[in-house]
């Protein structure tokens, strides 16, 4: 099990999402105390009296005046157990994108649920985001429980409600806690309210979850970033190093590999790692390097490698495509049609695209996919493109990284979509 777990929240607006945050981190005594005393003056002077948790979370001084959640508010905290990186998203219908960023890298996505109000369309979308999204586990936090009397048949209604939209999703991992976030049930103390539920707390089930799968078992994938050639009469002349961070597999010295897009074949001559002192930074030799790791790979042919070029393991090379199929998130105001003509955002290399067929977009009530002759705010659906560069691009479901794209507006350099490349069946979900 890895010590560091990546959770997001999400859920509808006023489901409390900020305030089960703010219950966690303090309660996990991951708080300061003069973070503490500021939030006790903060909440008397609004007049409740009570202690603000989601104040400890909603950093921005829109969202602390309005009470909501609009930007992702990143925290680090960590028990005797692990570590944690928690993204808390907003609830807003037009704050789905930020949600998407939050859910993208993350083990857990906790989804709040209002017990009062049940399942709603957007907890139907964020269910629909981390299905796509492939997230391993997800957490239905029943919150508000307290607000029901902790009525059990309250809790186990949504709960099924929730696992049955969660099987026609493909979700395989759903944890329904009850909780109540203002009070602590369930959160890391286990309330006595609730004594029909037998299950984790919420940190207890964070602290033994799994993390997503190692990638370095997967095919090598090396996007290049920045080619090394010093313009130096020394030592370094004859230097040539591709730079980049290992996206997926292992990558040793004397490796056969191939170069995308161009398809040349050759072998791994050396791995160099910068090593960063206080006072110096030297470069270091290294027999291998893996998923995750930011290296200088030297080959041993002189090839045409620029950015945007991509060493694969020679064995399992995934080819390059002009033509994908894609689930994409529509994050634009402006809606999507065929023919739009915009930049796609693969790895490290950024080309032309432009949209040949729109394929359908989610039922959020059915889960089915309706026709659709175009994508408007926050719609999820599937599109054909044809692009201008050729890409070395995975399935998403195989490959999390050289299977997901991000589409941007070519005049002003908006992100438009984010995208996740089909299958070879295409399907939506």
């Amino acid at each position: 099990m890895s010590t560091l777990l990546r959770l997001a929240t999400a859920g509808s607006v006023d489901d409390g999402k900020s305030t089960l945050v703010g219950r966690l981190l303090h309660d996990c005594k991951a708080i300061l105390a003069d973070q503490i005393a500021h939030v006790q003056r903060v909440s008397a002077t609004r007049g409740g009296g009570d202690f603000d948790f989601a104040l400890l979370t909603d950093g921005l001084r829109a969202e602390r005046e309005q009470g909501i959640t609009i930007d992702v508010a990143y925290r680090y905290f960590a028990t005797d157990k692990r570590s944690f990186i928690l993204a808390d998203c907003p609830g807003h219908v037009q704050y789905t994108r930020n949600t998407v960023t939050g859910a993208s890298t993350a083990d857990v996505v906790i989804i709040l649920v209002d017990a009062r109000h049940g399942v709603l369309e957007q907890t139907r979308r964020h269910l629909a985001v981390a299905g796509l999204l492939r997230v391993p586990h997800v957490v239905l936090a029943v919150n508000k429980i307290d607000l029901v009397g902790y009525d059990e048949s309250v809790y186990r209604g949504i709960s099924k409600e929730v696992s049955q939209l969660a099987d026609q999703l493909g979700i395989a991992d759903v944890q329904a806690i009850p909780v109540s976030a203002l009070v602590g049930d369930n959160v890391v103390e286990r309330s006595s309210a609730t004594g029909w539920y037998d299950g984790p707390t919420l940190l207890e089930f964070l602290e033994s979850a799994s993390g997503r799968s190692d990638a370095s078992g997967q095919p090598l994938r090396f996007p290049v970033q920045y080619v090394i050639r010093p313009q130096t009469d020394n030592e370094y002349r004859d230097y040539r190093g591709y730079t980049g961070t290992v996206a997926s597999g292992t990558v040793s010295v004397g490796d056969q590999v191939i170069v995308l897009p161009a398809g040349r074949r050759t072998s791994v001559a050396g791995i160099d790692r910068a090593v960063i002192s206080s006072t110096s930074t030297a470069v270091a030799e290294r027999p291998s390097a893996v998923a995750g790791e930011a290296v200088t790979v030297r080959l041993a042919d002189d090839l045409d490698v620029a950015r945007g070029s991509v060493i694969v393991s020679a064995d399992s090379s995934p080819g390059t495509r002009r033509e994908l199929s894609a689930t994409v998130c529509w994050l634009s105001d402006r809606p999507l049609s065929v023919g739009a003509r915009l930049l796609i955002k693969h790895t490290t290399t950024t080309a032309q695209a432009i949209v040949t067929k729109i394929g359908g977009v989610l039922d959020l009530d059915t889960l089915g996919v309706i026709d659709a002759t175009g994508l408007d705010l926050n719609d999820i659906g599937k599109v054909q493109l044809k692009i201008a560069a050729p890409l070395a691009a995975d399935p998403y479901s195989s490959n999390n990284i050289t299977g997901s794209f991000l589409l941007i507006d070519a005049h002003d350099g908006w992100t438009l979509a984010a995208g996740m490349i089909d299958d070879e069946e295409g399907e939506l979900l």
